[in-house]
């Protein structure tokens, strides 16, 4: 049709009708299935008059929750209140027939309701409502000249979409106790584009026939876009096909991939093959190791439910559990509010708890030969919590979770459902919960990061003992429930002793600095007064605000987004401190802490020389070893340490070594060693 321009602006100049002529660059609309141009057409059509119910629609829409919530009364809010009339009627062939026949000599219209209505005027009952069966049903009216013909327009599908919760029951005809009792829809979720589409169709018909809305809740979807932001195509197929990416990496990894991106915000979101990738290592695999290090051990001690199923007095026994009941309270609250977004890093954070925390510092009590009330213990704490674990993660990764469950259930204990999916869903259990506990272990996390740091900057690695920690906090009870930790800190940290301290004043310094970002716009022109008024706080007005949670200068009251408490140690007492809390690490080493060092290295070496040769955890061995005289020192004056933790019956310096031996170095130091099995 392009072509025909030149004639076009040649006709109308002719008949003095050409007001101007001219070049105008811009993007120009293209088909995307042919890639050719188009051109747009006034057409007549038919309309819903949407322009009488805006006021209906905009109350309706407060009673439904967005997430993300800015949508309600943003982006759909503000095009409900500018809504205009609704062209309903499409051009085409195929579709849904509009059923209004019009005489075609009064000009009379009918809007045919029903199948049974249209036999009741024509005379035929249609099975198939397509245009070819409907278009040639004509009837007259009596005492009515002319004949009723159908209009040639069909129905826009997105009428039809609006029409859902109606059309999917064949509601009014049958179904009516169904549909009463789940209109409106508890939930729904579409993408960010349906805000002029699904959404609104859904909401224009619902107010029109019930005054309610459709939906009470809505998630709504960004779009997904290729790396490189551009559209999707498969065409260009500049995206790696979902299929491909399972078959790599699993579909509930481009699963929660999905789930976590910014998507679930309403958000574009570049896909990245990267992101699905970085799921399975961050959490699938994790969790799954997880299982498989429970399914090492009980294979290797014979342990199931039916053999001992007590809970011990272990604190990170009761630490993890009690983190179990704050992620299911937490899974709840979220979920119920539709906040997906904030549901999966909740996991994630679980899982590394677990994996990273809790099983990396028990491991010790899984070893032992003899199988022990604590070693049960620590077996049921595991298991339970894999086993709740897979009812949590089922809904976000369902294949994972229903193999675990599966695998957890041959270990007995009880008939189980035979799929995870036909589980109840995990409540908050009080009786577990233990937040005092919880803040404890926070807090030791943090004090083990500080204690590496400080071990970085003195440049001694961790497998070097120390011989002292002090932990400094104002808060006594604190404190207490820290030192129930102290085994754990004391060989996090690898220190001899562990103290504590709450005269923080001694150690630490407080001063407050205001939120900029915050408070320039909330105070404006008094932002330079009040920089210096809550710069001159005293340390005592500071930790009042610290417990308080709030402070009032000169009328205005500051809470803790407002003031930002910066910690600083004291001069001299050689402490560190993050926002909370503070330590002093002794980093002076001797002779002795030295030689325990290159001890624990050896142990290292050993060890990952055992993985090498492919030896089972079980199997005893024999080493022989030589080399650095410090070494060779350090290990006979710590022979049984090296020999239990690499499972030695027989541990003996040699001279000299076999040619197979083998060979590194602790520290520059040359250390060689010959291992076989026992």
């Amino acid at each position: 049709v392009k072509e025909a321009d030149r004639a076009i602006v040649a006709h109308l100049k002719e008949r003095g009708l050409l007001y101007r002529q001219d070049v105008v660059q811009h993007a120009y609309p293209y088909c995307y299935r042919s890639d050719t141009p188009l051109i747009y057409r006034a057409v007549p059509s038919w309309y819903v008059r949407v322009t009488e119910i805006v006021d209906r629609l905009v109350a309706n829409n407060e009673q439904v929750r967005w997430v993300p919530e800015h949508i309600k009364h943003g982006r759909f809010g503000n095009w409900l209140k500018g809504a205009a009339d609704w062209a309903i009627s499409r051009n085409r062939v195929w579709g849904t027939p509009i059923p209004v026949w019009i005489n075609d000599a009064t000009g009379q219209q009918l809007c045919i309701g029903s199948i049974d209505e249209l036999r009741a005027h024509t005379g035929a009952r249609v099975a198939d409502l397509h245009r070819e069966h409907v278009d040639p049903l004509t009837f007259s009216v009596e005492g009515e000249e002319g004949v009723y013909r159908r209009i040639p327009e069909v129905l826009d599908c997105w009428f039809e979409s609006g029409a859902m919760p109606y059309a999917q029951l064949h509601y009014p005809f049958e179904n009516k106790d169904v549909f009463e009792a789940g209109f409106p829809a508890e939930f729904i979720a579409e993408g960010l584009d349906q805000t002029r589409g699904w959404f609104y169709t859904l909401a224009v018909l619902a107010a029109a026939l019930y005054d309610k809305p459709a939906f009470r809740n809505v998630i709504v979807n960004g779009m997904v876009m290729a790396a490189d932001g551009k559209k999707m195509s498969k065409r260009l197929r500049n995206y790696t096909p979902p299929d491909e990416l399972m078959e790599t990496y699993g579909a509930d990894a481009l699963r929660l991939y999905l789930i976590n991106s910014g998507l679930v915000r309403a958000e574009e979101q570049r896909f990245a093959d990267a992101g699905v990738r970085d799921m399975a290592r961050r959490a699938l695999l994790p969790w799954r190791n997880a299982f498989v290090f429970l399914k090492t051990y009980a294979e290797l001690d014979g342990w199931s439910p039916e053999r001992g199923s007590h809970l011990g007095d272990n604190v990170l026994d009761q630490w993890i559990l009690s983190r179990l009941q704050t992620l299911k309270a937490g899974v709840a609250a979220e979920m119920d509010a539709y906040r997906l977004y904030n549901v999966v890093p909740q996991l994630f954070e679980f899982i590394e708890d677990l994996t990273n925390w809790h099983i990396r510092l028990n491991r010790s009590r899984f070893w032992g030969e003899e199988i022990t009330a604590d070693k049960i213990a620590a077996f049921v704490t595991l298991h339970g919590v894999l086993q709740e674990l897979c009812c949590l993660m089922a809904p976000f990764a369902p294949f994972l979770s229903d193999h675990l469950h599966q695998e957890l259930a041959k270990f007995g204990g009880g008939a189980k459902p035979a799929s995870v999916h036909l589980c109840d869903y995990p409540s908050f259990e009080e009786g577990f919960a233990k937040p005092a506990l919880e803040s404890a272990v926070a807090r030791m996390r943090q004090v083990i990061l500080l204690g590496r740091q400080r071990r970085e900057e003195a440049r001694i690695g961790l497998r070097t003992p120390l011989r002292s920690l002090k932990v400094v906090h104002r808060d006594q009870d604190l404190l207490g429930e820290i030192a129930k930790l102290g085994i754990y800190l004391k060989a996090e940290l690898n220190v001899q002793e562990l103290s504590f301290d709450a005269d923080e004043e001694r150690y630490v310094q407080l001063a407050a600095k205001p939120n900029f970002r915050l408070l320039g716009k909330r105070l404006g022109k008094r932002m330079k007064a009040f920089q210096a008024r809550i710069g001159a706080l005293a340390p005592d007005d500071i930790r009042r605000f610290q417990e308080a949670g709030e402070l009032t200068l000169d009328g205005e009251t500051f809470g803790p987004q407002d003031i930002q408490v910066v910690r600083s140690p004291r001069p001299g007492t050689g402490v560190l401190c993050d926002a909370t809390l503070s330590i002093a690490l002794d980093c002076e080493l001797n002779e002795a802490l030295v030689r325990e060092g290159l001890a624990r290295e050896a142990v290292n070496r050993l060890q990952r020389s055992r993985r090498d040769l492919g030896f089972e955890v079980t199997d005893r061995i024999r080493v022989a070893y030589g080399g650095d005289a410090d070494i060779v020192a350090a290990l006979k004056a710590h022979e049984d340490y090296v020999a239990g933790e690499v499972l030695a019956v027989q541990f003996a310096a040699a001279t000299p070594l076999p040619p197979d031996a083998l060979r590194s170095d602790i520290h520059g130091r040359p250390f060689a060693y010959r291992i076989e099995r026992a």
